[in-house]
């Protein structure tokens, strides 16, 4: 959440926020009116509980009819503050829940529009020419048919659409892609975790997952708790509610979990494939820091990106995301979109947000700096989502007998393998 400070301060800056992400502006000002009830009736509370404590003094030493006064008016006090009492904590109430509705400030450098409105800030390799080397380059599905390791016929009759099994060399590839990008995360001072599939309300919530996000989100009503769509969620809640020394920071981990999501809205969207489905595994990055050092860490970030893309040998361009396409709990994000050959275009493989105090604030996270308490940062960066990875590998490294090339640096986690050789029938 913001810093209601701020929104007394600045509103039209926040207005100016919503309205760039195509969201209620009118939310601005239902959360002004809120809060200033809320602090008007504190102010009543706090003077009506004054006069009740100092009228009890003057009722001990009265006597008579003033006695009989001072209890009438006593008994008055009394309702009047349990009255006032509701009052301040209606007013907080509707303050709290407003609160929760309205996203993250927008960086002001973000690019103003929907999901077509992106800046491309780099471009790296070059798309193969397959036309010039004498072949029709095949899709991922098809290719993993060939390998022996992609099963979507029995993925949706075990468990429907958009479910999938990786068999045989497609499992090892998982297997591989995961342990070489913890080994990064790792070399580059993060600390690797394997986190919880299954989180508690407060947990999704304090990340923004349950505002624009939730009906992709999956949950167990009998148990009340959520299956993550991210290992940003229990990564970012796991300091929930402590107070970190600033000394400490930046903490930066790498979680490897499972991952779900319904993808409400997508049918009829990349229906064929891996590409986007219901369930997969992803290795996440995670970083805390001081609110001074958020931008600087989301370029390093980006680096870990890039770098990671690179090893794989993957054609890929980074874009700003325009604003109404940030999630909620994003000031600013940077998406890392290789190019998928038989699609002819750029897709989504990894991203990187900062999230600036907003998730911090709602999860009670804080720093301990010079003895002052204050709101810390966060920021995340997907390194791998494992099945779009493995669509991009295979479409772009593929040879013309339906073998697929091993990226160099991929090869010492997959036994040495150079080739992944289409499986005998």
């Amino acid at each position: 959440m913001i810093d209601l400070r701020l929104l007394r301060e600045d509103p039209d800056r926040v207005r100016a926020s919503q309205r760039a992400r195509g969201e209620d502006v009118a939310l601005v000002d239902s959360l002004l009116s809120a809060d200033e009830r809320r602090r008007s009736s504190g102010v009543r509370f706090d003077e009506l509980r004054a006069e009740q404590k100092g009228l009890g003094k003057l009722i001990g030493r009265a006597a008579g009819d003033e006695k009989a006064e001072l209890l009438k008016r006593a008994e008055q006090l009394k309702t009047d503050v349990k009255a006032a009492d509701a009052e301040r904590d209606a007013a907080d109430t509707e303050t709290q829940e407003l609160l929760q509705r309205l996203g993250n400030l927008v960086h002001p450098e973000v690019p103003v529009g929907g999901e077509e409105d992106f800046v491309t800030l780099e471009t790296h390799g070059t798309h193969r020419d397959f036309a010039t080397e004498g072949f029709e380059p095949r899709d991922h599905l098809e290719l993993g048919q060939l390998l022996g390791a992609i099963d979507v016929e029995r993925g949706a009759k075990v468990s429907g659409s958009r479910f999938y099994f990786l068999t045989g060399v497609g499992a090892l590839l998982e297997l591989a892609l995961v342990n070489a990008a913890i080994a990064q995360a790792t070399a580059a001072g993060f600390t690797p975790m394997l986190t919880p599939a299954l989180v508690r309300p407060q947990s999704m919530a304090g990340t923004g997952f349950l505002g624009q996000a939730a009906q992709d989100v999956y949950h167990l009503d009998k148990d009340d708790l959520y299956l993550v769509g991210t290992s940003e969620v229990p990564l970012a809640a796991y300091h929930m509610d402590e107070i970190l020394d600033a000394d400490r920071l930046p903490l930066r981990y790498a979680g490897f979990s499972p991952c779900f999501r319904r993808e409400a809205g997508s049918h009829g969207k990349d229906t064929r494939g891996i590409f986007r489905v219901h369930q997969f595994d992803k290795v996440e990055m995670f970083s805390y820091v001081l609110p001074e050092d958020a931008q600087a860490e989301h370029q390093r970030l980006l680096e870990w990106e890039k770098q990671w893309l690179t090893s794989l040998e993957l054609p890929f361009r980074v874009i700003d995301v325009a604003s109404a396409d940030l999630g909620s709990s994003a000031a600013r994000k940077f998406d890392c979109e290789a190019w998928i050959p038989t699609q002819g275009k750029y897709r989504e493989l990894t991203s990187t947000s900062d999230c600036t105090e907003f998730q911090s604030r709602r999860l009670s996270i804080r720093v301990r700096e010079d003895k002052k308490v204050r709101p810390l940062a966060t920021l995340n960066g997907t390194l791998c989502a494992v099945p779009r990875t493995i669509v991009a590998i295979l479409e772009n490294h593929q040879q013309a007998d339906g073998s697929v090339r091993v990226p160099e640096a991929l090869r010492p986690f997959l036994g040495g393998r150079e080739v992944l050789e289409p499986v005998a029938k």
